[in-house]
This record gives C-alpha cells, sequence and structure tokens, in this order.
C-alpha cells in the first residue's frame, strides 16, 4: 500500500480510506515493534503514528523535532553528512542491536543467477564471459547523465578488443536503453528483462558496472563491484556514495549542490563530463582485464573540473556540446 507520506509528486488523490487500510493492514500483522528508518531529510512522524493507530507498543525512530511521545523511543539525530548506512545502523545500536558489519551486503538468490546467465547466452555472452554493464537511468531527471552521452560511453567501450558492454533498464527505460545500446551493432540491450534479484545477479557478473546515483550504484557497492558513478550534485557524496568496492564518482562542482531536486533548472552542470573521462576511469578500474583501447589513457585523479583535451588517443572523437542536454 502505497502512503501519502510518500507522494513525492503530490499526485495522489484525497482518500483517507486508503491511510485507514494500511493502518488495518499493521493492525493485522499484529506486531510487537517497528523500526522507522529514514533518510536524514524524511520524518518518521508520519509512519509512527500509522504504528501508534495500529496499536504497535514500541516505534523506533530518529528525529531532532518534537512529536510528543508518537515515538517510542525517539532517537537524537546524527551529523546530515553522515552516510545514510550508518545513520540507519547507529539507529539500531541505540535501541540494542549490535552489527556484525558495517558494509551492504546482498544475497542474490541462485534462480535469480540462472535467469542472468541465460539472458546473457541467449546474445553471445558465455559464463565466463566479462562485461561492462552500463545503467542509464535513474528515478529522478536530477540524477541522470545525458543519454547521449551515455551513449557516446558505450560505443566507446565496446570498441575495447574483447570487451562485451551490456545495457540494462526497466521496461519503463526501454526507450533509454535502447538509445544508449544503438551506439554499437554488438551491444547487448536488456531493457524490462530483470525485476531486482536478475539486475543484482548482472551487477555481481559485471567487471565494472557505469552508473548514475541511483539503486544499481548501491548494488555495485554490496556485491563488490567496481564501478563508476555519474553522480549528479543532488546529494551529498559523503551520505552515499560507495564505501565497500572500488569506484570512482564523477561530477563538476556547481555552487547549487547539494539541491535535492527532482528536476534540475540549469541544464544539469554537475554532469558536464566527457565522455572520454567516463570511458577512461571505466578502463583504469579494468585495467587487470588488460583491455585494449586508443581510449585508455593514464589512471589520474577523479577530477572533471578541467577535462583534458588529449583524453582520446590517437584521434580526437568531439565531444557533444552542453546546450543538447535534456
Amino acid at each position: 500500500i502505497r502512503a501519502v507520506w510518500q507522494d513525492a509528486s503530490g499526485s495522489m488523490p484525497l482518500d483517507p480510506g486508503r491511510e485507514i487500510a494500511l493502518v488495518e493492514r499493521l493492525r493485522a500483522g499484529r506486531f510487537d515493534a517497528a523500526v522507522i528508518l529514514t533518510s536524514f531529510r524524511q520524518s518518521p512522524y508520519p509512519a509512527a503514528y500509522a504504528c501508534y493507530l495500529a496499536g504497535i507498543p514500541i516505534r523506533l525512530g530518529r528525529s531532532g523535532q518534537f512529536g510528543g511521545s508518537i515515538l517510542s523511543p525517539c532517537v537524537p539525530p546524527v551529523d546530515d553528512a553522515v552516510h545514510q548506512v550508518e545513520r540507519n545502523l547507529s539507529l539500531l545500536e541505540a535501541a540494542g542491536f549490535r552489527p556484525r558489519r558495517r558494509d551492504l551486503e546482498v544475497a542474490v538468490p541462485a534462480a535469480a543467477r540462472e535467469h542472468a546467465d541465460r539472458l546473457l547466452e541467449a546474445r553471445a555472452i558465455p559464463r565466463w564471459a566479462r562485461f561492462v554493464l552500463l545503467v542509464p537511468g535513474a528515478s529522478a531527471a536530477a540524477r541522470r547523465y545525458d543519454a547521449g552521452r551515455f551513449r557516446s560511453v558505450a560505443g566507446m567501450l565496446a570498441d575495447c578488443a574483447g570487451l562485451r558492454v551490456v545495457v540494462a533498464g526497466s521496461e519503463r527505460e526501454a526507450g533509454l536503453v535502447v538509445e544508449v545500446a544503438s551506439a554499437r551493432p554488438s551491444i547487448v540491450a536488456l531493457a524490462g528483462r530483470t525485476d531486482v534479484p536478475a539486475l543484482a545477479a548482472l551487477v555481481a557478473r559485471a567487471a565494472v558496472v557505469v552508473c548514475n546515483d541511483s539503486g544499481p550504484m548501491h548494488l555495485a557497492d554490496a556485491l563488490r563491484t567496481p564501478a563508476v558513478v555519474l553522480f549528479s550534485g543532488t546529494d551529498l557524496e559523503s551520505q552515499w556514495a560507495p564505501r565497500s568496492t572500488r569506484s570512482a564518482l564523477l561530477r563538476r562542482p556547481t555552487d547549487c549542490s547539494p539541491c535535492y531536486a527532482f528536476h534540475c533548472p540549469y541544464g544539469l552542470p554537475c554532469l558536464d563530463v566527457p565522455p572520454e573521462k567516463v570511458v577512461t576511469e571505466t578502463l583504469a578500474l579494468l585495467r587487470p582485464v588488460h583491455a585494449q583501447s586508443q581510449y585508455d589513457t593514464r589512471r589520474e585523479t577523479v577530477d572533471a573540473v578541467a577535462p583534458r583535451a588529449d583524453l582520446a588517443r590517437p584521434r580526437k572523437l568531439p565531444v557533444r556540446p552542453r546546450a543538447d542536454a535534456a
């Protein structure tokens, strides 16, 4: 049941019965306690109040705002810049739980791995083959790298000897996936062919994942798959960045960051990163695979502020002007 306090777009119709049904569903569960995990910008009180009405006696949450006894207990806030994993782990620790590990973990079901293997085998990628996985989608437009530039990245990576490229996305992202994969005939497009477990299986098999600040970034971190992340200025890197896998986060510094916006009115200057830079960082993470390409340059500090003129050798590809970005 979708709750009204999750309606970021403000599009849900007035329907108190929907929220009452949620309370009744919680009541039917006869839960002893509820742990309400939120990001630093979310209030725990709406969910906690639903749990209160459902008769759940313990409602653990974190807030610096007064809410009476809706939260029982209420844990004081931590610094906003703290990584969100640590934020929620510390909430559990306040209740007496002791985590055995502090990094993300995901268990990929065997059936999901088999499904992913069959998808790839049907497209001439055997089970032993390594590939680069591109996931160009994101839930918010303000976190999506330009599709045309993603297409250029896919094409340059596909030119690397012995390297396969796979582009994945949800069914609603089919147009985006097809556009990115159209860079070369050899690129595999998997739009709407994977649920979350199967996508996790693809991430686990990939040599490197190239994605936005989105779910696949967290899957890569949990599965220890190296990742190149086009990390827009919507959020602080300290809150969401991968902590357990090798990664490169690319973005340009902007005065408006962090904006926490769903749509950017300025043309996403924070993601004005040349495709050659993305390819350079991807190949740096692929170095053990010995992929050979004219785009492979020496490893350099991740800094997209002043792109080098000699990133592409021996020939330089034209970089699309930023004016065409969505």
